[in-house]
């Protein structure tokens, strides 16, 4: 197959990127996947992956990360967007803002976060999670179609599929975390852990818990429809304006990082 030159993985909400498109099945070691969609957008390859299935299905603690990321590297994929639906915790924060982090906290409990449990034994360098190149094309162009756009963020990560109680917001705004969410790790590093580009772009789709009476999943899908179309924007133009050399801190990720 032809390399594409960037893979959308959707969150909640983005299943309708894939209407009209035939979808790829992929074997890889991890499991089947059978919901890859490949598309031109503004005259551009994209490969689209729907992270909860194409009817929202999968709940985040049972989705497939190792295969789904495997999938997309056996294709040539190399370049990797994420959007995520997220809570807010810092009060400045608001539902309908975006955020694109730059570091997160693992905080799930039974998920597999490494494609590298055999020798020879791997420690892929973590210090920047995300890739630069496309966090900075990220928020240039979230900025230029009007959304309100934090450029930096603190993302944990929490089991789900429950939502988080107050106090353990609480707990993560004393550690520094900025939104939460239930699908940002694995994700990011195994893409590392496979040299490739990822990046993530969230909706801030409502405050966490203790900070409004209730958390409900239709207000989640009402932000989604008004914010939604604009983020669908910015991944066009971020596709647009990806130059052709990656960032060697993704692409040179195993470099140094094994005991041979």
């Amino acid at each position: 197959m032809e390399k594409t030159k960037l893979a959308i993985i959707g969150g909640t909400g983005f299943e309708k990127l894939s209407k009209g498109v035939k979808p790829l099945k992929i074997k890889t070691p991890y499991g089947l996947v059978n919901s890859l969609f490949v598309s031109e957008v503004a005259e551009h390859r994209i490969v689209f992956l729907p992270r909860h299935g194409l009817d929202h299905s999968v709940p985040p603690h049972m989705v497939n990360y190792r295969a789904n990321i495997y999938a997309l590297y056996k294709i040539g994929v190399e370049r990797i967007v994420a959007t995520n639906a997220v809570g807010a915790i810092d009060n400045d924060i608001r539902p309908g803002d975006v955020v694109v982090p730059h570091d997160f906290i693992d905080f799930t409990k039974h998920r597999c976060g490494t494609f590298y449990d055999k020798a020879p034994v791997t420690h892929v360098d973590v210090s920047q999670p995300y890739c630069p190149e496309i966090r900075r094309l990220l928020i240039d162009t979230a900025k230029k179609s009007g959304l309100n756009v934090w450029d930096h963020g603190v993302l944990v990560c929490t089991e789900g599929p429950r939502y988080e109680t107050p106090a353990e917001i609480e707990m993560f705004r004393h550690a520094g975390c900025d939104i939460v969410g239930m699908t940002a790790f694995p994700e990011a590093v195994l893409a590392r852990e496979l040299e490739l580009c990822y990046a993530s772009i969230c909706y801030v789709s409502n405050r966490a818990a203790g900070m409004q009476e209730r958390l409900t999943v239709s207000e989640l899908s009402e932000i989604s429809k008004q914010t939604l179309p604009k983020i669908e924007k910015v991944l066009t133009e971020t596709a647009k304006r990806l130059p052709t050399k990656r960032h060697e801190l993704c692409a040179t990720a195993l470099k140094n990082a094994r005991f041979k």
